[in-house]
């Protein structure tokens, strides 16, 4: 079997959750720090058509699958 590289597109810009965080408001003496906003980055951006895309970390290969089901597994 020979190892044919996946074509490697840009991927579109990740979509950041901007919505509004509770807090803890009136009678705490103590306010909530807000959580840190985190790029979210859809699986359909990362796998596109395909069921399966290497992903490469490290010098280590990874896959990340997605199931029959619609789970997603990240194996080594």
């Amino acid at each position: 079997m020979t190892y044919q590289p996946h074509h490697t597109e840009a991927l579109p810009a990740a979509t950041l959750d901007l919505s509004a965080r509770a807090t803890a408001s009136g009678s705490s003496r103590h306010e909530a720090a807000p959580l840190p906003q985190r790029r979210r980055v859809s699986s359909q951006a990362l796998l596109g058509n395909e069921r399966e895309v290497e992903i490469e970390h490290a010098g280590q290969l990874y896959r990340l699958r997605l199931t029959s089901l619609g789970k997603l597994i990240l194996t080594k």
